[in-house]
Parts: structure tokens; C-alpha cells; sequence
């Protein structure tokens, strides 16, 4: 597309968000007692944020002005953080992490796809490079130390010349006789073929009866090829076949990848033009403009003395640097303002002298409003309000610039999309103003001193400190500081960011991500998750339901610092499911997405490297630097369970599991708003955990599970496709799909695996793929039955997500399950 389109797209998406923000403000004043309303007044803004994130994303990643991509990604990051908020919202509300959208998208005619969360490609466009570099420098230590293992192994014994010798003979004799037993079967053969020849004799066919016989065949073959292909051409036309070029990329496909990559580059290189201008223009100002602005400061601040003198009698303090110098006192004001304000402050001294008096008549008032019924404030309370967002000042003020510099702004002459020199004179005049002034406030205020001396004739006493108090409260401070950092020893303080690096690469804790897309995480929607709801029936989530959680999550907070800092807080996050549905997947598909480093704190990787309570410190505090330095960072911790055991067994007592049990939440408390570090624990049998510390560690909780039936159909479709085969007429798919009920998506890889080898994969032209050819590599392997599914099920029940939820569906409120899970907390913490 175009410049001009993306414009366009860019100004009705900023109308649709100008709307919604008009809406959002109206609704946040009006209290609500209806839960369903609340949730779908909810879910209709989670909606509609997402479709303008969707559309900005796309705007963001395609337009080449530098100015107008600066300003939507502020509104970009602002949109994202929204929808984290919302989501929130609808998890406190509904007291669960999976919502169902149907009869709202059916209301606005929307297709779930629409409702998919895009992934911000500038999270890795803009550290390409700085991926690239680290990937060099991991493969490189990686490789350093297989080559340091192979030197330490033994080397190949060599054996004599005759036993080699002897070897080769063996082996090429063996072959001779095989061959020479083939061609004694062949000869049999043929020699036999002779025999049964001779014994039934030779009958001479009649022409006439042969010409009718091969007519009569290949009229039949050519009437079945005709009207197999009659019945294709229906069946396209019907909808129910794709067309036969449907699966090749059409060639205007290939033109948009080629703008696309060309867009990109010159978004690039106005990129670094207007860097470039940003530099220069400032100094031009600094030659042309910076003398008269610093006059006219000097002569605005002058003016000021005087007139306070006039005023007053004598001249005024000049505040401090850290107070903000002479930007508080003229910041957008005129000289008689100024003079206003000096005089003000005056009388507010005296109104606070007799304010004094009447504090204690106010306290008093207080205390009987306290003794009074709370009968208005617990009705107020029912009533649920929306809480405040940190997200939308930053949108509203984004969509202010938007209206006062892009809506109306005439772009005719500017068909390169190139910056605009007069925006950046009037962002580049302010910082020169700000950086002139703090030259001027120094100047003036040795020039006010010098007034104070010789027209007032006073003598410049020191200002009055208490020393020996301020002395001895900063001794205290200096002790109480010294005796909180003897708690925490900081044991790599010697150590360089690359040596930690190096290190915790060759210990196998730092390991590489396996490049996998989040897209490659292939389900489909839920279609009946309403229906059932309504119905007082708990759906099992659909994988697209998982993937979206992780995106949000995991993905976008890690992805953007801007939201990492302002969004609800998600430390921690456990991947809950049955062998082979892709938890593992998951996790290095967070990592690729956001170009995050993967350590893994699994207790089969620990066991048995940094012994003793010093060891682990040390690897944590490791860990923990590297991941604070190279942010964003994953740890995974795969088992999870593991480290919570009730019981440990007795085979894996000797790699210690419970080694982190204590270290995790310590480690937890030590991450702040501003460090991108997600844990993620996955678990293949989390019942067997002491569930309260398992659930205190991890945040959230998401349940991830075997595939439905349409989640296997895509599956099995795009999985065949992906190992080369080719879905025909005589591959039933539908078949295969419910047949394949219980088994995963790692059952699924490998049935396909089995049967697509290479000989297979070359003889689809001559024999098809059937279905049964799946069924028999799938009989061979254990799927996941009924009755773990529903241990999974019982056990989320127990987690506290899981019982304020089962106390909402008895037909108690959220507000009730949220109150009555502060009161368990408050009896533990009495016990």
C-alpha cells in the first residue's frame, strides 16, 4: 500500500480511539450494580482496543515519517497497556483468566480471527543487531567449550593393517553375494514364467476382441477422469474445495512482501535523516537564536528584582537549581503575574496563621463522622466503579497532538514522507530556552547578590544549618544504610557482566531459544464458550485461548518497557497441562518474539553445580545480574512441581529438587516494575506439589489443554502439509481429527513423523496418503484419557483463582469470594 493509504488508515483509526476515549470517560463516571452489563461494557472496550491496536500496529510498522511514527508509537504503547488493564479488569470480575467473547462479536459483526492479538514487530526490529551479536558471541562460547570436551575425551584406537584389511574383505565379499543372490532370483524367475507358458500353451489372441477390450478400458478411464474432475469443480464452486491454486503464493503477494521490504528500508534512512536534523537545526538555532533568548531572560529576570523591590523594599531569593531555577517563576507568565503571585503568597501566610486555630475544631468534627452509621458508604460501595487508568492520560494526550498538528495538516508537498523542519525548531527552541536559562540563573544570581550589596548595604551572612543535628542524623542514616547492605553480599561485585555471561553458558544455565514463532502454535476458537457458560458449565479453554494469555501475559510486557513498567505486574507464570500440548513451545516462543535470553533453573539442569546455601546465592545472584543487565530475560523453570514435592521419591532425592523452594520468593520480592524478567514453570503433574507455596510463588496460573476436535483438524492439516505431504480426496482429515481425540499435539508430530519419510513423501503421486496409515502410528502410543484431564480439572479447583471461581458459580458474588479469600489469609497469618 501506499503512504497515502497508511494515512488514511491512520486518521480513522485515531477517530475510532477518539470516540472510544469519549466513551470510556462518560462510563467511568457512572457506578454499575449489574455484573453481566459490567462484563459486556468490558468486553466491548477489550474489543474494540484491540482492533485499533491491531490497525496501529500495522500503521507503526509501515509508515516512513519519522514525526508521525514517534507520536504512534506513544499511542501504541499507551493502547497495549490498555488492554492489559481491561483484561485485568474482566479476570478480577469474572474470577477467571479465560473469557468468551461470541454474542459480542456476533453484535458487532466481527470473526474471531479479529479478535487475535498482534505481536508488535518492533520488538525485535529495533535490537536486530543486538540479537545477531549475542547469538554470535552464545554459539561461539558453546562451541569453545564442545571443542574443550572433545580434546578431554579419549582418542579412537587404531587397529592393525591385516584386521582392517580383513574387515574390508568381509564386507565387500558380502556384498558380492547378495548381488549374485538377486541375479539368481531373477533367473528363476524368469526361467519358471517359461515353464507355466509351456504347460497352459500359447492362445493367439483375436484383433477385433483386442482393439474392443482396450477401448473399452481406456473409455472408462477417460469417463472417470472426467467425471472426477466435474466433481472438483462443483465441489469449488460449492465453496466446500479450495480452488487448485489455493496453497501457491500468487505473485501480487510477492509484490506487497517487495514494498514491504522497500518501505522498510527507507524507513531507515529518514530515520537517520532526521537524527541527523536534529542535531544540526539546534545548532543553527544556538548561532542565530541563543544570544537574544539569553538576553531577553537576563532582562525578564531584571525586571523582576526591580519591581519586587518597589514592592517589598527589598529584593527577593532566587530559587535553587533544584527548585527549577527561573522556569517556576515565568513558566508562561508575564512580569506583573509574577508580581501577582509574590503578593498572594503573602496573604496565603497570614490565612494560614488563623487556619491553626480551627484544626482541632475539624478533628473533632471527624471523630463524631466516624462514630456516625455507615449505612451511604457501604451503598456506595456495592456500586462498582471502573478503577483509574495509568494508560489514558498518555492516549488522550497522544490523540491532543494528533488533532492540533496531524488531523488538518496539509501533506501535498511532502510526498517523500520526509520530516518537517519547523516541528523540530519548535521542540529544539524549547531545550535551548531550558539550557540558556540555567547559564542565565547563575549568572543572575551572583548579579542579585551583588545588588543586595551594594544598594542595600547587608552583609551576606552564611545561611544557618544545624550541623551537630543534621550531623548526627546522617550518621544515623550512614549506620542504618551500612547495616542493611551487611544483609545482602553482593558475591559477584568483582565480576564483569561478560565473565557472569560466559560462565553461566558453559554451566548450561544460560541456553539458547529454539526459534519458534507464537503463530506456530496452532488451535482453533472456542466457538461455545458463552453457550455453555450461560448453561453453568466450565469450558475447557481452546489453545487459541492460551496462546492469547501468553501474549498478554508474557509477550507484550516484556516486549515494550513502557508497559512492563505501568501495567499489572505479572512476575511469575506456570504452564499447567499434560505431556506433549507444547508448554516447552510456549516458552521459547516468548523468547523469540521479544529477543529475551532463556535460563533454565529446571531441577534436573541445577542438580549438582553451585553446591551448599553459598553455591545457590551465588548462582541466583548470577542469574539475576545477567538477566537485569541483558533484560528481557526468561527464567524457565520446566518440572515445576519438583521443586514443591510433598514427598520427594526416592529417584529424584539425589539431585535435591527442593533446592529453590526458599530462593523463589526471595527472588520474587527482589523484582521490581522496571526489570523485564518473567518465570515460567511448566508442569506435567502439578497435583503433586504442596499447593499453597506453589501457588504464593506463581502468579498466574494457566491450564493448558489436550487439543479439541477443531484444533485437531487444523493440526492434523497444517502438520501433513508442513512434512511435505499432500492432502487429497482420499485423505479424510475429519476422520483422522476424531479418531485422534486424547492424543496431543506431540503425538500428533510424531504419528506424522513416522509415516512421511522421505520414500513416502516421493511415492505420494503414484499411492495417496490415507487416513489409516496415521491410525496405525497412533495405536502404537498412550493418549491422554478422561479421567487425568479431569485431575487436572480438580486440582485448578483448589488453586485460589479456582475457588473464588467455584464461589461465584454457587451464587455467591465476586466481591463475596474476594472477602472471603482475605479472611483465609488473615486466619493463616492468626495461626
Amino acid at each position: 500500500m501506499s503512504s497515502a493509504m497508511y494515512n488514511k488508515m491512520w486518521h480513522q483509526t485515531q477517530e475510532a480511539l477518539n470516540s472510544l476515549l469519549d466513551k470510556e470517560s462518560q462510563k467511568m463516571k457512572e457506578p454499575q450494580r449489574n455484573q453481566v452489563l459490567i462484563f459486556q461494557m468490558l468486553a466491548t472496550f477489550y474489543i474494540k482496543y484491540v482492533q485499533i491496536f491491531r490497525s496501529l500496529e500495522t500503521v507503526y510498522d509501515q509508515m516512513v515519517h519519522p514525526q508521525k511514527r514517534a507520536l504512534i508509537r506513544r499511542i501504541l504503547d499507551g493502547v497495549m497497556g490498555r488492554v492489559l488493564e481491561l483484561k485485568n479488569e474482566m479476570v478480577e470480575l469474572e474470577l477467571t483468566e479465560f473469557h468468551y467473547f461470541d454474542d459480542i462479536l456476533q453484535d458487532l459483526k466481527l470473526a474471531p480471527q479479529q479478535l487475535d492479538i498482534p505481536i508488535p514487530k518492533y520488538f525485535l526490529k529495533e535490537k536486530l543487531e543486538v540479537i545477531k551479536e549475542r547469538e554470535k558471541i552464545l554459539a561461539q562460547i558453546l562451541a569453545d567449550a564442545e571443542s574443550s570436551t572433545l580434546d578431554k575425551k579419549s582418542s579412537v584406537k587404531s587397529i592393525p593393517l591385516e584386521q582392517a584389511v580383513k574387515m574390508i574383505q568381509i564386507a565387500e565379499r558380502a556384498r558380492q553375494g547378495r548381488l549374485r543372490a538377486m541375479f539368481m532370483k531373477q533367473i528363476f524367475l524368469q526361467e519358471y514364467r517359461t515353464r507355466q507358458a509351456r504347460l497352459l500353451g500359447e492362445k493367439v489372441a483375436d484383433m477385433g476382441i483386442a482393439a474392443l477390450r482396450i477401448q473399452k478400458v481406456w473409455r472408462g478411464f477417460h469417463q472417470s477422469k472426467k467425471t472426477e474432475r466435474e466433481r472438483e469443480e462443483e465441489m469449488v464452486f460449492l465453496g466446500m474445495n479450495p480452488p487448485p491454486l489455493f496453497n501457491k503464493v500468487s505473485t501480487t503477494i510477492i509484490q506487497a512482501e517487495k514494498v514491504t521490504y522497500l518501505r522498510n528500508e527507507v524507513q531507515i534512512k529518514h530515520e537517520e535523516d532526521y537524527r541527523e536534523a536534529m542535531v544540526s537545526i539546534k545548532d543553527d538555532l544556538q548561532l542565530t537564536e541563543g544570544l537574544d533568548i539569553k538576553e531577553n531572560l537576563q532582562d525578564q529576570i531584571r525586571h523582576w528584582f526591580i519591581e519586587c523591590r518597589n514592592l517589598t523594599g527589598t529584593f527577593p531569593e532566587f530559587p535553587n537549581a533544584e527548585e527549577g531555577g527561573s522556569a517556576v517563576l515565568f513558566s508562561n507568565k508575564t512580569p506583573q503575574q509574577v508580581i501577582d503571585d509574590i503578593i498572594a503568597s503573602q496573604e496565603e501566610e497570614e490565612k494560614n496563621k488563623k487556619k491553626k486555630k480551627t484544626k482541632k475544631e475539624k478533628k473533632a468534627k471527624k471523630l463524631k463522622e466516624k462514630k456516625e452509621p455507615k449505612d451511604k458508604i457501604k451503598e456506595e460501595d456495592e456500586a462498582w466503579r471502573m478503577s483509574p487508568s495509568v494508560f489514558l492520560p498518555t492516549m488522550e494526550e497522544g490523540n491532543n497532538i494528533y488533532k492540533d498538528l496531524w488531523k488538518d495538516k496539509d501533506e501535498s508537498r511532502n510526498f517523500p514522507q520526509d520530516y518537517d523542519p519547523e516541528m523540530i525548531k519548535e521542540e529544539k527552541r524549547k531545550e535551548l530556552e531550558l539550557e540558556i536559562r540555567e547559564q542565565v540563573d547563575e549568572l543572575m544570581r551572583q548579579e542579585l547578590k551583588n545588588l543586595k550589596l551594594a544598594v542595600n548595604r547587608e552583609k551576606e551572612l552564611p545561611p544557618k544549618t544545624p550541623k551537630k543535628k543534621g550531623g548526627k542524623n546522617k550518621q544515623k542514616e550512614k549506620k542504618g544504610k551500612k547495616g542493611k547492605k551487611g544483609k545482602f553480599k553482593d558475591l559477584t561485585g568483582d565480576r564483569t557482566i561478560e565473565s557472569l555471561y560466559k560462565e553461566l553458558v558453559q554451566e548450561g544455565l544460560l541456553v539458547p531459544a529454539l526459534k519458534v514463532s507464537l503463530s506456530d502454535y496452532i488451535g482453533e476458537y472456542s466457538y461455545l464458550g458463552t453457550t455453555l457458560r450461560r448453561v453453568s458449565v466450565e469450558p475447557m479453554p481452546s489453545l487459541l485461548d492460551v496462546r492469547q494469555l501468553i501474549t498478554l501475559y508474557g509477550i507484550l510486557p516484556l516486549g515494550s518497557e513502557a508497559v512492563h513498567e505501568k501495567a499489572p505486574l505479572v512476575k511469575s507464570l506456570l504452564l499447567a497441562g499434560p505431556s506433549g500440548v507444547g508448554k516447552k513451545m510456549l516458552v521459547h516462543a516468548i523468547c523469540s518474539e521479544t529477543g529475551a535470553n532463556l535460563f533454565d533453573l529446571s531441577a534436573a539442569n541445577i542438580a549438582g553445580k553451585y553446591p551448599g546455601k553459598g553455591g545457590l546465592d551465588l548462582m541466583l545472584q548470577m542469574v539475576l545480574k545477567v538477566a537485569r543487565q541483558l533484560q528481557p530475560s526468561v527464567v524457565w523453570i520446566g518440572d515445576a512441581e519438583k521443586t514443591f514435592y510433598r514427598k520427594v521419591p526416592s529417584a529424584d532425592r539425589t539431585m535435591e529438587p527442593k533446592r529453590l523452594k526458599k530462593q523463589l520468593p526471595k527472588l520474587l520480592r527482589l523484582l521490581k516494575p522496571s526489570d523485564r524478567i518473567l518465570i515460567v514453570g511448566t508442569s506435567r503433574r502439578p497435583f503433586d506439589a504442596e499447593l499453597q507455596p506453589f501457588c504464593r510463588v506463581y502468579q498466574k496460573i494457566i491450564l493448558v489443554p489436550r487439543p479439541d476436535y477443531a484444533s485437531r483438524y487444523v493440526l492434523w492439516k497444517h502438520i501433513i502439509q508442513r512434512h511435505g505431504g499432500v492432502i487429497t480426496s482420499t485423505l479424510n482429515i475429519s476422520c483422522l481429527a476424531k479418531v485422534a481425540d486424547g492424543f496431543t499435539q506431540g503425538h500428533i508430530v510424531r504419528a506424522v513423523q513416522e509415516v512421511l519419510t522421505e520414500s513416502r513423501v516421493r511415492k505420494q503421486s503414484q499411492k495417496p496418503l490415507v487416513a489409516l496409515e496415521f491410525i496405525a502410528a497412533l495405536s502404537c502410543m498412550d493418549p491422554v484419557y478422561q479421567e487425568e484431564e479431569d485431575t487436572f480439572k480438580n486440582w485448578y479447583a483448589k488453586t485460589p483463582m479456582g475457588k473464588k471461581r467455584a464461589l461465584a458459580l454457587m451464587g455467591g458474588s465476586a466481591g463475596k469470594a474476594k472477602e472471603k479469600g482475605k479472611k483465609e489469609k488473615k486466619g493463616k497469618k492468626k495461626k
